[in-house]
């Protein structure tokens, strides 16, 4: 019998790559719930779909991630990013069930110089980090199984990311100015999902903290400038920095994650930043997603 898979977050980029990669893999049976279906701000809600559903594992891939917002809407995302996730580790635990929690960079203040380890002390500048890191310590002393990956820079063929907000400005400006002194590596959603089901399907579930992205080291401008040079746009890009684009939110200037632990632990390749970038505009051109929702003409 297959074991069950519950997948929160099913309409956000890593749910949709999940939703991809599903045929793919029929030892698992997968659901995918969204707020519809299992509100992350219900504990009741999040309690009664677990008990209907019963799954062996869940992938907790939904979260509040407006970052900017949760400034001035800290209670809906601390219920979301925290309080959700000690409901689903309690009954993990309850159930003898497993737990994939995705978390984030934003645990960390930025102030780092050498690519952060999951050892590394966590100091959030933000609402949304600190709910993020109140989740993880949720998770971590709830007696669950779990594994927490902390990931950079998500971008998806599916949703609003920066690639797809990128493409979409630099056919309608002549120039723009982009971050150019946040430093880190972006993550293509679907390299991660993909992660995710080696981990599923590893001969031992190692409990623990990892962290995950693409390969490389770059700043928002580099990204752009790529993604400029992949797409054959006209638009100039000048390098700015952050403080010439304030935002309620601030954000770290370092996010450049340690990704040797999850390697030597899941004997995993990661990509190189640029590969999965081409591979991800190559997914956009065929058609594999919602581009003309963001004003982009496909060529």
């Amino acid at each position: 019998m297959p074991k069950k898979l519950l997948i929160t977050g099913k309409n956000g980029q890593l749910g949709s790559e999940f939703k991809d990669l599903a045929s793919q893999f029929p030892q698992f049976s997968m659901v995918f719930v969204d707020r519809e279906e299992m509100d992350l701000s219900s504990p009741e809600q999040i309690k009664a779909v677990l008990e209907n559903e019963r799954p062996d594992i869940i992938i907790n891939a939904g979260a509040y991630t407006a970052v900017d917002k949760a400034e001035s809407e800290e209670t809906l995302c601390n219920a979301i990013n925290n309080e959700a996730v000690g409901v689903m580790a309690a009954w993990c635990y309850k159930n003898d069930a497993k737990i994939i929690h995705i978390s984030t960079d934003y645990v960390f203040n930025g102030q780092s110089e050498v690519p952060l380890k999951e050892t590394d002390p966590t100091d959030p500048i933000n609402v949304y980090g600190k709910t993020k890191r109140l989740g993880e310590e949720a998770l971590e002393a709830s007696g669950a199984a779990f594994v927490i990956i902390r990931t950079a820079w998500v971008y998806s063929v599916y949703g609003a990311n920066f690639v797809k907000t990128m493409m979409r400005l630099m056919n309608e400006r002549d120039t723009l100015g982009i971050v150019s002194d946040q430093v880190g590596a972006p993550t293509y959603a679907r390299d991660l999902a993909w992660v995710i089901m080696d981990i599923l399907n590893a001969p031992e579930f190692v409990q623990g903290i990892y962290h995950y992205s693409n390969s490389g080291r770059i700043s928002w401008y580099e990204f752009a400038v790529a993604i400029k040079e992949y797409e054959q746009l006209d638009c100039i890009l000048n390098a700015i920095n952050s403080d010439a684009f304030p935002t309620p939110a601030r954000r770290p200037s370092f996010s450049l994650l340690d990704t040797r632990k999850i390697k030597n632990t899941y004997h995993i390749e990661i990509p190189f930043w640029k590969d999965s970038l081409k591979e991800m505009l190559q997914h956009l051109r065929n058609g594999n997603s919602d581009l003309e929702t963001f004003g982009i003409n496909k060529k």
